[in-house]
């Protein structure tokens, strides 16, 4: 019987290794820096080109490596970080497989140089595809210098599927910026084509680090924790107070002994502290750390670490949300009273399929079906609380007073009786002998939706100049993408125009928006550019932008109208189409009949 099972040549062990280890550019530059992390660096320098296809080098000043130790490192399993079984379970570095360099070796032409702290003389080894070509010594100062050129040069099916260079620079840049969120101690300096563009030096508190990476504005709107729970848990980092939120995971950094992780059991704990406080569909900002015995967590289950399995998982979400819950509530945002469910046992099993969105989804992504609460619209402003919205009264409405219950004649909408408002969200309606309740925020997204899409399609939407232009900072990937949108958002009513870096300046807004927060509504649509990665102005992605400006400008559910306003709003209802329905597919306002009504209450 012929032989048909065969030992894999070491080069094509590599490459299949790389593609777990080198899914992109990106993905090599987070091995690369946790090697500085793991060296005692303090010092850091990155230089891109073209995305990392053409250039990725990697300067630090760690202990370097010695001439065996330098070749050592391109084989296959060979580490320095652990040396049996036992320190699986107690692993206090990034990286620890030794698969890393091997495997980015086969697919591109590396240059190591390195010198150690006491070694007197640095060494230089090229290889190219995994073949190393030369080698000697060198000098230069202690610490280590990687060069990756031409990534993926011997595999070009790979190649082709990497994105444009802005995108990959993107991916990077997000790497950099959360291994530099993990260690304020040391500095990091990112260069693009030889532009520096993140550069922040040794810090000594992880605030200090936030602000230069972050910004100083939103650091001012982060709440501080620290806690010590005990059972070798303990939890630190900073988390945004309930008002500052974005659309998108991405803004939700979370480590574990200081690796970063996208662990599913730890942001679901994470938004189940938040839970009924934040708008549905909403993620806050959150960069938390959590410090937990290794013994107690298992690192190596994902080829790129990150997730993790928890010996306790129960045991790490209670903590992370009683501690969220702990720090939100002296602020004000939650109530002793909260029906928070109980207990987290029926909430949490051992499945995977935990309700947070992953990195980068937005929740209409993520969630098919439509959601929407009460609490999607913040608490209740009291009674005096001036209304941020005033729907214009039409001429023959201004003459009702407050009693007078019906709107004026037309269409449908505009023909019911006015009863009045339940909860101050939805307008309470007679029509013949029908009760009609109306959804105040769904029958105006409609009415906004329609004329946003009206005013586009004939180049006459309306804008408003801000009195004070906004400076708005997002992170690289959006800043990226956003760059490129700027004249589509033009045309949207948007007066918004680079600012240096990843700043933006917003000058204007369409008119239909001018009372609302218009630089969220800007931070979400750069969110949603990014996750669409094409133009705003595409077909399939146009809709989603309008829904997002419609539902950022009009009236909201909580909140007071008066009768001529809920008359105005029904007179509008009436002008535009499909307008049983908002742009989210919730109807728009129940009928509920004379027969059904006096059936509840035993009249039949």
């Amino acid at each position: 019987m012929p032989q048909t099972i065969q030992i894999l040549p070491e080069q094509l062990c590599n490459q299949i290794a790389a593609g777990e280890v080198v899914e992109r550019p990106a993905s090599v530059v987070k091995e690369l820096l946790e090697n500085s992390l793991d060296a005692g660096a303090t010092e850091i320098r990155i230089e891109v080109e073209k995305g990392g296809k053409r250039l990725i080098r990697v300067i630090d000043d760690g202990c370097g490596m010695g001439r065996d130790d330098a070749f050592l490192s391109l084989e296959r399993h060979a580490t320095s970080k652990i040396r049996n079984e036992s320190d699986l379970f107690a692993l206090h570095t990034l990286g620890f497989r030794g698969e890393a360099l091997p495997s980015i070796a086969s697919v591109c032409r590396m240059l190591l140089q390195t010198c150690a702290r006491d070694g007197g003389e640095g060494w230089e080894v090229y290889a190219e595809g995994g073949q190393i070509k030369r080698a000697g010594a060198i000098g230069m100062p202690s610490g280590t210098s990687i060069e990756i050129r031409d990534l993926f040069f011997n595999t070009p099916a790979r190649r082709k599927f990497l994105r444009k260079d802005e995108t990959e620079f993107g991916h990077i840049a997000d790497i950099v910026t959360r291994l530099a969120l993990a260690s304020p101690n040391v500095q990091f300096r990112l260069l693009n084509n030889g532009r520096p563009l993140i550069e922040v030096y040794r810090q000594t508190s992880l605030a200090e680090r936030i602000g230069a990476l972050l910004g100083r504005p939103l650091l001012a709107e982060l709440l501080p924790v620290d806690v010590d729970g005990g059972s070798d848990l303990k939890l630190r980092g900073f988390v945004s107070q309930p008002s500052i939120h974005r659309s998108t995971t991405g803004a939700m950094y979370t480590f574990i002994n200081g690796r970063y992780i996208r662990d599913r059991v730890v942001q679901h704990a994470l938004l189940e502290g938040f839970r009924n406080v934040l708008v549905r569909g909403r993620y806050p900002v959150a960069v938390l750390f959590l410090e937990i015995d290794p013994a107690l967590v298992d690192v190596n289950v994902h080829p790129t670490k990150h997730e993790v399995r928890f010996r306790d998982q129960r045991l790490v979400h209670d903590f992370i949300t009683n501690t969220v819950r702990d720090v939100l509530r002296p602020s004000g945002w939650l109530k002793e009273s909260a029906p928070w469910a109980e207990p987290t046992e029926s909430r949490l099993t051992e499945r995977d399929d935990y309700p947070a969105a992953p990195a980068g989804e937005t929740a209409r992504d993520y969630r098919k079906e439509v959601q929407e609460s009460l609490q999607l619209y913040g608490r209740t402003p009291p009674p005096s609380a001036e209304r941020p919205f005033h729907l214009p009264v039409p001429s023959e409405s201004r003459a009702f007073a407050d009693t007078a219950p019906v709107a004026s004649a037309g269409g449908f909408f505009s023909s019911l009786r006015i009863i009045g408002q339940y909860r101050n969200s939805y307008i309470v309606c007679q029509d013949g002998n029908d009760l009609v309740l109306v959804d105040q925020h769904a029958a105006h997204e409609r009415i906004g939706f329609e004329r946003l899409r009206k005013q586009f399609l004939s180049g006459q939407i309306e804008r408003q100049a801000l009195l004070f232009p906004v400076v708005i900072e997002l992170d690289f990937r959006e800043a990226d993408q956003f760059a490129g949108q700027l004249e589509a958002l033009d045309r949207l009513g948007f007066d918004i125009e680079a600012f240096g870096g990843k700043s933006f300046v917003l000058k204007g807004v369409p008119r239909f928006l001018s009372q609302t927060d218009a630089e969220q509504l800007v931070r979400d649509i750069a969110a949603e550019t990014a996750l669409v990665g094409k133009s705003v102005l595409a077909e399939d992605s146009l809709d989603k932008v309008f829904i997002l400006m419609a539902c950022h400008g009009v009236v909201r559910a909580n909140q007071l109208l008066s009768i001529p306003e809920m008359s105005a709003l029904l007179n509008d209802l009436d002008e535009v189409d499909f307008s049983a329905h908002c742009p989210h597919g919730r109807p728009v306002m129940i009928r509920q009949s004379l027969p059904d009504i006096e059936k509840m209450f035993k009249r039949s």
